[in-house]
């Protein structure tokens, strides 16, 4: 069973991800663990030493390169993953893609206890942060809404949400045996 958590940043994908990963048996990864492995740097010290176009372009080779070569796992992308190259196209061809979604009040709320670490909003002032995530969340919404399953994700636990994503697949394989 392969399934790729997508959704914006602060969404919960590397914190479900890794309760859903031990529930099934398989192994856990983050995108940005694999990058900041690839590259012996942070994300926030890619972003600011190469910018935004080489990480992103070493992204989606990091990403074609793990799709490939692996089975039987969960995978917690970047939030902006699946908006650049061919990322999506690779991810559902290669898994199962569930969108965690969250309103974007919801998301703002839990990004300002961590904006230091997130280089896209560290330079946003808290006031004007559930905007930018509205404006950003709007842009990239097209591309999350193409996800296998939309999974609600705000104010429930990491385990309503595993639960919830097994019960699909498990109804979506029951279908694809009848």
């Amino acid at each position: 069973m392969e399934i790729s958590l997508m959704g914006y940043m602060g969404s919960g994908k590397s914190h479900v991800g890794k309760i859903l990963a031990k529930r099934l048996g398989v192994d856990f990864y983050d995108l940005d663990d694999l990058i900041e492995l690839d590259n012996n740097s942070s994300i926030q010290e890619i972003f600011s030493s190469k910018g935004e176009i080489y990480f992103r372009k070493n992204e989606n080779k990091i990403l074609a390169d793990f799709l490939s070569s692996k089975s039987e796992y969960v995978l917690a992308t970047g939030g902006g993953t699946p908006v650049f190259y061919d990322n999506l196209d690779l991810l559902k061809k290669h898994s199962t893609t569930i969108y965690l979604y969250l309103s974007p009040v919801h998301l703002a709320e839990r990004l300002k206890l961590e904006k230091l670490h997130r280089p896209l909003i560290a330079h946003v002032n808290d006031e004007n942060l559930t905007e930018f995530v509205a404006k950003h969340l709007f842009e990239r919404n097209i591309f999350y809404q193409q996800a296998h399953y939309i999974v609600p994700a705000a104010v429930r636990s990491a385990e309503v949400i595993c639960n919830e994503i097994i019960d699909k697949i498990i109804s979506q394989n029951h279908q694809n045996l009848t």
